[in-house]
């Protein structure tokens, strides 16, 4: 089911009208500034900042970016970095890899704020402008599984996809909570978790603050907690392990996913295994350059640096 750019509007006003207004307060009564009674008419007026420059929009520049794990509606989103960093890289396919709208916060509190809306518009002008769109929906917004197979203003709904890159290699596209032991058998001890998760982030907002008014970069927190935890070391590897495998049984020369907020690119066993990260901590993206190179970037405010680069063999890559 494919539906016209000219019913753009209203399809996403009753879209997001109908499937965001549930996780609002109970009482009715959102901060203000942000009901969701009003959010598919925040949604569709014309943004500030960043998202109204409509040069950036038009295909070209990359073959293909991933990102993923946007957490739109959590105050630890990213969102106006993320701005930048869709103006900065134009591309001719999209691919939303899960966790873009955050149900499970939204549903114990309201938070949408105008760079929220911002984020959201210049996925839908960009995807007007020629740029396919594929998004595939992640735990955190499972929700839009139920749209699996339409698709609205151009941005097609997939429950997973298959991208095959200029050099002729084929990567399973997947968000990766299926590969998650929590997700799938303790989905109160994830909830849990996530209530922790979004402490740290708390934590970590202001303690980069404090950085920034020092002169310091940005630093993360929670992935330094990561790093540092033995068993979410071995979580982290076990996902990427588990996730690669199952590429490998399938036949694809790879995968792209995210979920776990780790941004990473290594081969696995001769398996090419890709984590976009995420925008709330990494501020990272996956980038296919028009021979087929695939390439890890992290954003670091109107300038990015590369962490890590793959040449056309997945046996081959480079830290």
């Amino acid at each position: 089911m494919s539906l016209g750019a000219s019913s753009l509007d209203s399809v996403l006003r009753q879209s997001l009208a109908t499937h965001l207004a549930p996780f609002a307060p109970s009482d009715g009564q959102p901060p203000a500034g942000s009901p969701p009674a009003h959010l598919p008419g925040a949604v569709a007026h014309e943004p500030q900042g960043h998202a109204d420059d409509g040069a950036d929009d038009a295909r070209g520049g990359h073959r293909a970016v991933f990102i993923s794990d946007l957490h739109l509606g959590t105050p630890g989103c990213q969102a106006q970095a993320l701005l930048e960093f869709l103006k900065a890289h134009p591309c001719d396919t999209l691919y939303l890899i899960g966790d873009i709208v955050d149900g499970w916060q939204l549903r114990k509190r309201w938070f949408w704020p105008q760079t929220h809306n911002d984020v959201v518009q210049k996925l839908l002008r960009r995807a007007r402008k020629g740029c396919r769109i594929v998004f595939v929906p992640g735990n955190h917004d499972e929700f839009a599984r139920g749209f699996v197979g339409h698709s609205f203003g151009g941005i097609e709904v997939q429950a997973e996809a298959v991208h095959t890159t200029a050099d002729g290699r084929r990567l399973w596209v997947i968000h990766g909570d299926a590969f998650d032991g929590v997700i799938q058998c303790a989905r109160w001890l994830a909830i849990v978790g996530d209530e922790l998760y979004e402490f740290t982030l708390k934590l970590n907002r202001h303690l980069n603050r404090v950085r920034a008014r020092l002169g310091l970069p940005y630093w993360s927190l929670s992935a330094y907690l990561k790093h540092k935890v033995k068993k979410a070391v071995n979580y982290v590897s076990d996902f990427e392990r588990a996730v690669a495998a199952e590429a490998r049984r399938r036949g694809f020369d790879g995968v792209v996913c995210g979920h776990i907020h780790r941004a990473e690119m290594r081969s696995i066993d001769g398996t090419l295994y890709c984590n976009d990260g995420d925008w709330v901590e990494s501020r990272s993206a996956l980038v296919e350059h028009r021979d087929g190179r695939l390439e890890l970037v992290h954003w670091q405010a109107s300038s990015f640096e590369t962490v890590r680069a793959s040449s056309r063999k997945p046996q081959r890559v480079d830290a």
